[in-house]
């Protein structure tokens, strides 16, 4: 894979997905947080190599200056479950223990939101950052009604690691 082609096929993502507000989402983004993080140069996207030791490093040196690190793989390299079954091994094992949290994405493993599609779609992610910081976030968004019309699967799963933030 292509560093400068991953990175433009995320950033690509964010601006025309992530960014933009939809009518099944109460006329909000995806991610409310997504346009500031780009605009400041907040994250940062890393082609990985072998998912579980890329995650059990993050844990090891910390997130440096960004907000959240994507790491990218060809899905081809994971089936969807496995994919997804080594995230929370990586999240229980070190990545919680050490204030961080990986949220996955593969192209094989939709993610359905009030008919929408949430993936990125070309590739095999996982998306680390603050634990501490994404529950302030997803709390505050929750007091704007933000997950109202979300199913309540989809919020179980996102959230199973971390506070349901409709909860006080």
């Amino acid at each position: 894979m292509n560093i400068e082609k991953v990175k433009k096929d995320i950033e690509k993502w964010i601006i025309e997905f992530l960014e933009v507000p939809h009518s099944e989402l109460g006329n909000l983004p995806a991610c409310p947080y997504a346009r500031s993080a780009r605009i400041n140069q907040e994250y940062e996207v890393r082609i990985g190599n072998d998912l579980y030791s890329d995650l059990v490093s993050l844990s090891i040196s910390g997130m440096e200056n960004w907000k959240v690190i994507i790491l990218a793989y060809k899905p081809s390299q994971y089936l969807p479950d496995v994919f997804s079954d080594i995230v929370n091994k990586a999240n229980q094992e070190c990545l919680l223990k050490n204030g961080m949290i990986a949220l996955e994405d593969h192209p094989d493993a939709p993610e359905i939101v009030n008919g929408i599609s949430m993936n990125q779609g070309t590739y095999a992610m996982a998306m680390v950052q603050s634990l501490s910081e994404l529950n302030e976030k997803a709390s505050l968004m929750a007091k704007t009604g933000f997950y109202d019309g979300w199913p309540e699967e989809y919020l179980h799963q996102v959230f199973k690691h971390r506070i349901d933030p409709r909860q006080p």
